[in-house]
């Protein structure tokens, strides 16, 4: 059977069911169905994870709880104690807000010349068997 891939967001992908779903944030519509599109599986659950830990705490409304805090991280000199501590938030955020992923590991990789960390999460998918891994890189913003 030939391998089916999925071309842009528009093309669905036939040999994969659906077990997860998420609007673009930017609400795309489909040029043939005019519905919106999704992102399905692995990839709306890279973007919501990705989506909480760019998030502060205090930043959304009547959800003070809900955030990474990892921009206190960024303004601190490079050390072993920040990237244990951006590892920390990450998992902990991770762990209480994302229930479709069991997390396997964090690792933040300190880059002092560009002034940024890379950071690699790797996780299982809820009711499903493949290890994801998400690379995001956070600079500092202000």
């Amino acid at each position: 059977m030939a391998e089916i891939f999925n071309q842009d967001k528009y093309t669905p992908l036939k040999t994969q069911s659906e077990i997860y779903s998420d609007f673009f944030t930017n609400f795309d519509v489909h040029p043939e169905l005019h519905d919106l599109v999704r992102k399905k599986n692995e990839e709306a659950v890279k973007t919501s994870i990705r989506n909480l830990i760019l998030t502060n705490t205090y930043e959304r409304l009547f959800q003070p709880t809900l955030g990474g805090n990892i921009r206190k991280y960024l303004f601190e000199n490079f050390s072993p104690q920040t990237q244990d501590g951006i590892q920390s938030e990450i998992r902990n955020v991770i762990e209480n807000y994302e229930p479709r992923a069991r997390l396997i590991d964090v690792v933040a990789t300190p880059y002092p010349d560009q002034n940024a960390y890379v950071v690699t999460i790797q996780f299982y998918l809820i009711n499903t068997n493949n290890a994801v891994t998400l690379t995001t890189i956070l600079y500092r913003v202000r």
